[in-house]
């Protein structure tokens, strides 16, 4: 592997996913994969489980780790051509240059803006980084993206369910603020590559960019939509359509335990209680919640020794 930007990265998936369940057997088994290699990573936004998961992974393969809030140094320039003559200090040409030497690795967060669609679809600070370091990039969240999360998971699938084909159901919630696609968008892509029976459930309007969810069964009817389930991923995310707004705050899509009917609950984290999922799901037995966070270490531990067994 020689980057993690998105989940087609991986060669193949069912194969990395198994990987990465018996990585989890022995954490500390390839510590001296990453004797004398440095993990930099950049936060461009604030991060609580990105942040410690991939740590904890990087130095269980024996790395060291430097952490930069980019933004608390200065702020980067990403346009080409840009006069420099107002808040921007440094351009990303010279500063990926500059960390890829500091660095064996690089992992990058930057969130959308949720103003501008082109813009955040062109994913312009990732792919900068991408197109201007010199070693291997991995994202900890972009725009439109997050991979480590998707793969963390489809690890947790894998490792709880109980039909060799579960059914899936990605379902929207409320939530007052306008949150990214990010999750949703690398959740559905994660689904479409393993076997598993997927669908989506959101209000109209809700709709995901249709190239990501094409051929995937898209249900206005949450209830329908959950019956039979096997896993319930409950996420937020802003209007596609009418991009970044937040077109309905409709408490009844809220996940409750009836809803659920056994089937076991996700999240990625943070999550709003009694806002997006009530009390008494997250304080159950169906919740998955904490096992998909654990899990957040082992996506990115197999990312990284793929990578750095291809140094």
């Amino acid at each position: 592997m020689k980057k993690y930007t998105n989940i087609y990265d991986i060669d193949n998936i069912p194969e990395m996913i198994q990987e990465a369940i018996q990585l989890k057997e022995k954490p500390f088994a390839y510590k001296n994969l990453g004797t004398n290699k440095t993990l930099v990573m950049l936060f461009f936004n604030a991060s609580l489980r990105t942040r410690l998961s991939t740590e904890k992974a990087a130095k269980n393969l024996g790395m060291e780790v430097m952490v930069l809030n980019v933004n608390d140094a200065w702020d980067l320039e990403f346009e080409d051509g840009t006069i420099m003559n107002f808040n921007t200090s440094e351009h990303v040409k010279e500063a990926a240059q500059v960390i890829s030497q500091y660095s064996n690795i690089i992992a990058v967060r930057a969130f959308p803006s949720l103003i501008d669609k082109e813009k955040d679809a062109s994913e312009l600070i990732l792919n900068s980084f991408i197109k201007y370091a010199t070693v291997p990039i991995v994202n900890m969240e972009s725009a439109t993206m997050h991979p480590l999360q998707s793969l963390a998971d489809a690890i947790t699938i894998e490792e709880l369910k109980m039909t060799k084909k579960p059914k899936v159901v990605l379902s929207w919630a409320p939530h007052p603020k306008a949150l990214p696609q990010a999750v949703a968008n690398s959740f559905v892509a994660m689904m479409k590559n393993i076997d598993v029976d997927f669908s989506i459930t959101h209000p109209k309007g809700y709709e995901l960019n249709p190239e990501i969810t094409m051929n995937v069964s898209i249900h206005y009817n949450q209830k329908e939509a959950l019956k039979d389930a096997d896993f319930v991923y409950t996420k937020n995310w802003s209007s596609y359509t009418d991009y970044g707004k937040v077109i309905s705050e409709d408490i009844d899509w809220m996940m409750t335990k009836d809803k659920l009917n056994g089937a076991k609950f996700m999240h990625c984290l943070p999550v709003r209680r009694n806002v997006v999922v009530e009390d008494a799901v997250l304080d159950s037995e169906a919740s998955v919640v904490i096992q998909q966070a654990n899990n957040r270490t082992y996506a990115a531990q197999i990312v990284l020794k793929k990578i750095l067994e291809n140094l």
